[in-house]
């Protein structure tokens, strides 16, 4: 059995788990649009050393990809797992003794990547890792194209959210995405993520103590000190997308101020060429990149996470080999 109860097998009979309200039923083998049934499939389940600092750790961050996209962007970064077809079936069991391993390599956290049209699976595999001893902080990375009631069915199981906010305006969500209701609903999205974490704490390992955001950002070397509980908003910086961001910058500081993280990434990597869409067709410059993170500055950000120069290379991508799963 891939999942258990009336309620969970209800909800992808008739699958509206995100904005696209597709209404396919995965249980009989449609694919929904995200391009998945029922059947968890996953590319990776390894440790992955590029997240925020306090994601990663010293351990490495227990990264477990699922395939499939609701959200399916053009020049999507994991585009063989998000919309190439890359991905190996799991059971639910299996994926719960996935995190359990994972747990036992090292892992910081249990890193759950675009897991949105699986997470009435996600939900039993969690269970069932934690009643088998699994103590690690579940982080939940995701694009923000979910439903607020798909969220609360996470509620006490995830710790900290990771989620993406992409598109401020609807023109350019349609553009790239197809979804000219992104900005809408990644805005609730994110609010119902703060609802559940409230204000961000870290662990220090070496000293046994929590922390909140204030001393944490007094630290000089935070190595060691991981999240426990939170949200991190991360924004990648596309090419032409300078006031874009500028205005999730501004939206998300006057919403919540220091009850989260922004993470501004400079990392975009043309994944194919768009003739249609030139701008996407190159790297973000040390200019364009330069003027976002200053206005950020003048706007009175204080927990943030900025990347430097060299991130914009596909060596910073995963191999989707399936590590971790055979």
């Amino acid at each position: 059995m891939f999942i258990s109860g009336k309620a969970n097998e209800k909800s992808l009979r008739n699958c509206k788990l995100c904005p696209r309200n597709c209404g396919r039923d995965r249980v009989a083998g449609q694919r929904g649009i995200c391009g998945e049934t029922v059947r968890v499939r996953l590319a990776r389940a390894a440790l992955h050393m590029w997240e925020e600092p306090c994601i990663t750790g010293k351990g490495g961050s227990g990264t477990v990809f699922f395939s499939g996209c609701p959200l399916r962007c053009v020049f999507c970064q994991n585009a063989p797992i998000s919309t190439g077809g890359i991905g190996r079936e799991v059971t639910m069991e299996h994926l719960a003794e996935i995190f359990l391993k994972l747990q036992d390599e090292g892992a910081e956290n249990i890193n759950l990547v675009t897991g949105d049209h699986f997470v009435p699976v996600i939900m039993h595999a969690l269970n069932r890792a934690k009643n088998q001893g699994m103590h690690l902080p579940v982080v939940y990375n995701t694009s923000s194209y979910v439903k607020t009631d798909t969220l609360k069915c996470l509620e006490g199981l995830v710790d900290i959210y990771l989620p993406d906010f992409k598109y401020y305006g609807e023109t350019l969500a349609y553009r790239y995405a197809k979804a000219e209701d992104y900005p809408k609903a990644a805005k609730e999205a994110i609010k119902e993520m703060v609802r559940q974490r409230g204000e961000p704490r870290f662990f220090c390992k070496e000293t046994g103590r929590e922390m909140g955001s204030e001393e944490y950002n007094d630290i000089e070397n935070p190595e060691g000190i991981i999240m426990s509980r939170g949200t991190i908003v991360r924004h990648l910086l596309l090419p032409q997308g300078v006031e874009d961001s500028k205005k999730i910058i501004k939206y998300l500081l006057e919403a919540y101020g220091n009850q989260v993280y922004i993470s501004i990434m400079n990392q975009y990597v043309p994944m194919g060429t768009f003739p249609d869409m030139q701008e996407l067709n190159r790297k973000v410059t040390r200019e364009e990149y330069e003027e976002v993170l200053g206005f950020a500055i003048d706007a009175g950000i204080e927990n943030g996470f900025f990347q430097e120069e060299g991130t914009a290379k596909e060596s910073f991508i995963p191999a989707f080999d399936y590590e971790g799963i055979i």
